[in-house]
């Protein structure tokens, strides 16, 4: 079977990042050859480690067209992973800042990728394009129907161009162009830092650190489904492969958790005792969340693969692993 990236010039921006580093080893491991451009504000080099030496780097700002166009030259597929990424606090109260700076990564690299040649461009898009009152499991065709997620709306709706980028450089320009709409992605590598962080690292930094009790705001009922990074990571390979048609599909998992459930697997991996306190005065959020994933199987093939509490397990041992080597 014949590899499609054996020796393919490959640029990964936002390389250097938690998702962008394990697309990066992915890559190389089948034999690409790949350039990471990334200003290094958020990623780190000691992410790609196990690849040092195997990869070209570029220091440089997505947003800035002279990088973008000279960091495109020559590669045959662009997987535009950069982004202005924060925590929902950050973004309720700065809805400018992240509608304009991700407008800007995603309209300059594009274009830089469309005046170079490149073949095949990947557009990372989210869950956040998706309203508040979509059915759940939410389809794709939910992504335009009234206004983003509220507490993301800025960022909901540059991703929602950025989907619109695409469709517009496919038809223009004949470019093939992958749209994926990535589903509470986590794993080794992600960002434990105290105040952007997710739901899933952040529960593993408490728990880990010796927080007891943990209080979790909410009842514990409301769900959530959690995709392991090496399963995100081949839903984009398999997007820019098989799927490139500027048409958005969900990258997802079909197995949805209570929160009450995440944390106590979570406890159970580390085992220790520690008691968890719910607060029912604080707000759950949605009730559920998770993605349709029908069209991501009937047309990459896709489904994942990682088990939550298998996930959770390689993402804890390499949390311990870093903490003990500082």
């Amino acid at each position: 079977m014949s590899n499609f990236w054996n020796r393919k010039k490959v640029l990964v921006t936002g390389g250097a990042g938690f998702i962008g580093s394990h697309l990066v080893e992915k890559l190389i491991q089948k034999n690409a050859q790949v350039t990471v451009l990334d200003n290094l504000s958020a990623g780190k080099l000691a992410n790609l480690n196990t690849v040092k030496g195997k990869y070209h780097f570029i220091k440089g700002d997505c947003t800035n067209f002279k990088t973008a166009y000279r960091a495109c030259l020559g590669n045959q597929v662009v997987m535009n992973l950069a982004a202005k990424i924060a925590g929902v606090e950050y973004n309720k109260t700065h809805n400018a800042t992240m509608l304009a700076q991700n407008l800007l990564i995603e309209i300059i690299m594009i274009d830089a990728a469309r005046k170079t040649g490149v073949k095949r461009f990947l557009a990372v898009s989210s869950a956040c394009v998706y309203p508040d009152n979509c059915s759940i499991p939410t389809p794709e065709w939910y992504g335009f129907l009234g206004e983003p997620d509220g507490v993301n709306w800025g960022y909901g709706w540059a991703k929602r161009m950025n989907e619109i980028l695409g469709k517009c450089y496919r038809d223009e320009f004949e470019m093939k162009v992958g749209i994926v709409r990535p589903y509470n992605c986590y794993g080794p590598r992600d960002n434990f830092d105290p105040k952007p962080f997710h739901v899933v690292p952040s529960l593993i930094k408490r728990v880990l650190d010796g927080e007891n009790p943990v209080i979790v705001w909410g009842s514990g009922r409301q769900t959530r489904a959690f995709l392991y990074v090496e399963d995100l990571i081949e839903g984009m390979i398999l997007t820019i492969e098989k799927y490139a048609v500027g048409d958005p599909v969900n990258l997802g998992t079909n197995e949805e958790v209570t929160i009450k459930k995440l944390i106590d697997t979570i406890i159970k991996i580390n085992g220790r005792d520690v008691k968890v306190v719910f607060d029912e005065t604080k707000p759950d959020g949605s009730p559920r969340r998770n993605s349709n994933n029908t069209k991501a199987e009937r047309m990459l093939g896709f489904y994942a693969k990682t088990k939550l509490e298998d996930g959770l397990e390689k993402t804890i041992k390499w949390y311990n692993k870093q903490t003990k080597s500082q």
